[in-house]
């Protein structure tokens, strides 16, 4: 099945998809193996890396929220929105101010192998998320969200840490304990706030794609190159990278069992459906995912009419009358099983101006009337 989705008037578009798509492969023998179920998808934009600490552009986040995991992860067909466990073993216990948060790691998790464990299983415990906390605040990691962390959180001790660094200008000492990242024992992590963080779980505990569990030994072991050897706990494998050109992850074949459940509504018939056609399926249910980086509207929609990629994203204003006439799937493309999905969502625009131009700057009347 092929699908692309469209919007309205501004308005920005979000789309769902079912993976169908199929790449014949070959054994070592050359006989037919199982068919992989491959989705191939397209950015507009290029990613910028793959290391949390230092991402903050959307399309970098939407490859390292499958690589690596947080303690938590929304269910999407839930609505109003819920929050389950993903590495956590339960819920997260809160103190009545909000400015403590305690949660447990599940035991038996393990990163991907990599040889910078040496040959051995690696499994995820509480320091692992203390470590990747703090590495926001490594003067040495440049962190864009680090400015971001502090403001919402405050976490304790995590600023004067950072200070010290740059007072003293040595690196970043990760050894430290300090009162607001602390692991209280190999599978408890407790965080602690400045100020009251009622969303704390949506807010960081549920951010696979920035906050996902990072191994200390991976990121000392590739120092910069780190960008481009994200090794996480997820289902997918970063295996291909041309970068601002193709990106390819494969099923982690060292994945837990982890099995496909949902809570929509009652009256929620879409989500019903998806329910009963997934639920009990082990993940991921793709064994690959292929990203071009397309930049500009004919390629992308010329690439989607080639059935070259399964989701178009955003039909290019450029040619919606061509995809959907009259609101309604183009009849030569509904032939070939194409469907269209109409979605409203927010959308902000930001105009920036030099105000130190000598054309367009100036701050006098006339100056900023122009």
């Amino acid at each position: 099945m092929k699908v692309f989705c469209t919007a309205a008037l501004l308005a920005s578009a979000l789309g769902l998809w079912v993976p169908t798509g199929v790449a014949a492969q070959t054994d070592k023998a050359g006989a037919a193996a199982t068919p992989q179920k491959v989705y191939r998808y397209s950015f507009r934009v290029a990613e910028s890396n793959f290391d949390p600490a230092q991402i903050s552009d959307i399309y970098s986040r939407t490859v390292t929220a499958h690589i690596f995991e947080a303690p938590y992860q929304y269910d999407h067909l839930a609505r109003p929105s819920l929050v389950k466990p993903l590495t956590a073993d339960g819920m997260p216990v809160s103190s009545a101010d909000f400015r403590t948060w305690t949660v447990k790691i599940k035991p038996g998790i393990y990163f991907h192998s990599d040889p910078a464990f040496k040959g051995q299983k690696r499994e995820l415990v509480a320091a692992d998320y203390v470590y990747s906390f703090k590495r926001f605040a490594d003067p040495a990691v440049k962190s864009p969200a680090w400015t971001w962390m502090d403001s919402t959180f405050e976490f304790l001790g995590l600023a004067e840490l950072r200070k010290e660094a740059l007072d003293n200008k040595q690196p970043f000492n990760y050894d430290k304990p300090i009162e607001g990242i602390q692991a209280l024992d190999r599978y408890t992590i407790q965080f602690r706030t400045k100020n009251p963080a009622p969303r704390f779980i949506t807010g960081a505990l549920a951010g696979s794609d920035l906050l996902g569990a990072v191994a200390r030994e991976v990121v000392e072991m590739y120092g910069e190159k780190i960008v481009g050897h994200p090794v996480g706990t997820g289902p997918f494998k970063l295996t291909q990278w041309r970068r601002s050109s193709f990106i390819a992850l494969d099923r982690s074949t060292e994945y837990r069992e982890v099995f496909y459940d949902a809570k929509p509504a009652a009256d929620d018939a879409e989500g019903q459906a998806l329910l009963k056609r997934f639920k009990g399926q082990r993940l991921p249910m793709l064994d690959r995912v292929e990203i071009s980086i397309i930049e500009e509207n004919q390629p992308r929609w010329l690439t989607f009419l080639n059935e070259q990629i399964d989701l178009l994203d955003e039909v290019p204003t450029d040619f919606i009358s061509q995809a959907m006439p009259g609101g309604r799937v183009a009849p030569n493309l509904a032939k070939k099983g194409v469907q269209g999905y109409r979605i409203v969502r927010a959308s902000a625009a930001y105009t920036f101006f030099n105000m130190e131009h000598p054309l367009v700057g100036g701050y006098t009347p006339e100056r900023v009337a122009l």
